[in-house]
């Protein structure tokens, strides 16, 4: 177990996000055998999932020798720039009026994806730095469609250092639109981008196999630990631990009721402990009456189930059936043995979002582990 109890002696308040950096590093590199012999890239968009993209891009480049960082905005390129100098780090979200001179400054390299961005390339450019064209091949989201790429002139195609798209279908092994993307990816490819690298997955598309890997593939979620492809068993460590500590511990008579708009009413004596930690920290509403809290005592770990609504600051569990619980123990609510995919499905939403809202979430005494 990665997660502890307190002695009653003390008194603690705030919860606690533990980021394992070393396992982190472990999953990127695991992520890294597994395409080879394609490039692998970093994902940090949205601060690294929330997770801290400054520690996770220094982990990365100083211990797993990553060289290749993506990021949605120039401002997170500029901070990862500051501890990544010799990177090529490129951003999702293009380049604009807004952001050129952080391009400028710092070489970051833009995905351009409209004709509108590539005409204002075109009048700004950023010097010695090749930009990234994006396509539209399925998704229907960023990316030139075919009738636009018609319209690129032969001076317009050499502009571009690399192609790249989108799967929308790469956590479903067998979808009939990973196909179908990865044919329309190749038919732009030989039209219009002959002798560029591409990219075309993400860390679902990893697990596809060696065609969809192309020349460099973007690892995001599965190195954070999340299991992008849920039709096999999950190969990557839990990064993140939640904990919270118990504020105070009470008698629950039979009949009485629980929480905001009394959802829960005690069908005999319970016993409750009230903890630190709510949707205001980013656990989602959806787990009440549905969520876990894990307590560790005598080297036994203990489910207590959340009843009643989760609130801004504190959650109610049952603990009737956890022995010698003292107020200023911690409970996990994600651990090794209950990791975000878990929590994810018990909440009826995705990991994606679970990780980012608890990790940039401020109310956090986070801590990073560390080789």
């Amino acid at each position: 177990m990665n997660f502890f109890t307190r002695a009653n002696a003390q008194i603690f308040t705030q919860p606690i996000l533990k980021i394992d950096l070393n396992k982190l590093v472990e999953n990127y590199k695991t992520l890294c055998e597994i395409i080879a012999p394609a490039t692998p890239s970093a994902v940090l968009k949205d601060d690294a999932y929330g997770l801290g993209a400054v520690e996770v891009a220094k982990a990365l480049y100083e211990i797993a020798e990553c060289r290749n960082f993506w990021v949605a905005h120039a401002l997170e390129g500029a901070r990862i720039a500051e501890v990544a100098p010799d990177a090529n780090i490129f951003v999702l979200q293009g380049i604009g009026a807004d952001s050129w001179d952080l391009f400028n400054e710092y070489q970051l390299i833009p995905v351009i994806a409209s004709p509108e961005m590539l005409a204002y390339w075109k009048k700004n450019p950023v010097k010695d730095v090749e930009p990234v064209i994006q396509v539209e091949t399925g998704l229907n989201r960023l990316g030139f469609r075919p009738a636009e790429l018609k319209k690129l002139s032969k001076a317009d195609l050499k502009i571009f250092g690399m192609v790249m798209s989108h799967l929308a279908c790469a956590d479903e092994k067998d979808h009939f639109m990973n196909a179908h993307q990865l044919e329309n990816f190749k038919l732009v490819r030989e039209k219009y981008f002959p002798d560029l690298p591409a990219s075309l997955s993400a860390s679902d598309g990893a697990f596809l196999g060696e065609d969809f890997c192309c020349d460099m593939v973007r690892l995001g979620a599965a190195m954070y630990g999340i299991n992008t492809a849920p039709y096999r068993l999950n190969q990557m460590q839990n990064v993140i631990t939640v904990e919270a500590p118990v504020l105070q511990i009470a008698d629950l008579p039979k009949g009485d009721f629980v929480g905001y708009s009394a959802t829960y009413r005690a069908a005999q004596n319970r016993k409750i402990a009230i903890v630190s930690i709510g949707y205001g920290d980013g656990m989602p509403r959806a787990l009440s009456n549905v969520g876990k809290v894990f307590f560790k005592q005598k080297d036994k770990t203990y489910e207590a189930r959340i009843i009643g609504r989760v609130s801004m600051d504190n959650i109610i569990c049952d603990v009737t059936d956890v022995p010698t619980l003292k107020v200023g123990d911690f409970g996990a609510l994600i651990f090794d043995e209950y990791t975000l995919d878990d929590i994810a499905r018990d909440a009826g939403t995705i990991s994606y979002e679970i990780v980012s809202r608890l990790g940039k979430n401020t109310r956090f005494n986070r801590q990073y582990i560390r080789k």
